[in-house]
Formats: C-alpha cells, sequence, structure tokens
C-alpha cells in the first residue's frame, strides 16, 4: 500500500453550461485529458438547487438540460493550479470547492 496526498476539485455546475461550442463539463474532461491530470469524473445530478435557490431535477417523461453537474478532478496540487489558471475565463459562475486528500494505491 502506498499513500501520496493529493488536490480534489470540485466544480458545480449545470448540465447546460456551455464554453467554445460544447458542455463545459466535456470541455474540462478534454483539457484535463490533454493535460495529463491523474483523473476526471463528472456526475450528474437528479435533483439540486445552487445560489439561485431553483430547483433542478430529472423528471421520468421530460429530457432536462439543467440538471445539476458535479465535476471532480485529482492531481497534484501544482499541476490542477496551472489548468484552473488555463480555464479561469470558461468557469464564470461555478463553484468551486478544494480539499487536500490522501490517495491509497494498493499494488
Amino acid at each position: 500500500m502506498r499513500c501520496e496526498e493529493a488536490l480534489l476539485i470540485r466544480m458545480f455546475m449545470r448540465e447546460d453550461d456551455r464554453a467554445e461550442g460544447k458542455p463545459l463539463y466535456k470541455l474540462l474532461v478534454e483539457l484535463c485529458h490533454e493535460k495529463g491530470v491523474a483523473g476526471v469524473t463528472v456526475f450528474r445530478g437528479i435533483l439540486g438547487y445552487g445560489k439561485s435557490a431553483k430547483l433542478h431535477e430529472e423528471k421520468l417523461l421530460k429530457v432536462s438540460s439543467d440538471l445539476p453537474v458535479v465535476v471532480e478532478i485529482i492531481d497534484c496540487e501544482e499541476k490542477l493550479s496551472r489548468v484552473l489558471e488555463e480555464l479561469k475565463d470558461v468557469l464564470e459562475g461555478c463553484l468551486i470547492t478544494s480539499e487536500k486528500v490522501k490517495v491509497v494505491r494498493y499494488n
């Protein structure tokens, strides 16, 4: 077992947020992949609200595009700082949190 420290960033947005002609979450994943970031996962929420206090929920027979989306990104702090700096212009309106985490690897 090996432990190491990393930074976990969570970005909260709406499914219909867009940048550079594509969904923002997709742009984030593509850029992180291009930059060699260790890991990225996109979660689609079924119910949530943000600063507007408007509930966003998935309806059984309705295709909703304003559902909450969370993008989690993990890597070393230095690399993620560079990635965030590059993304600052497209992240307007997103809530971003970060926390130091321990990564446990079993080899």
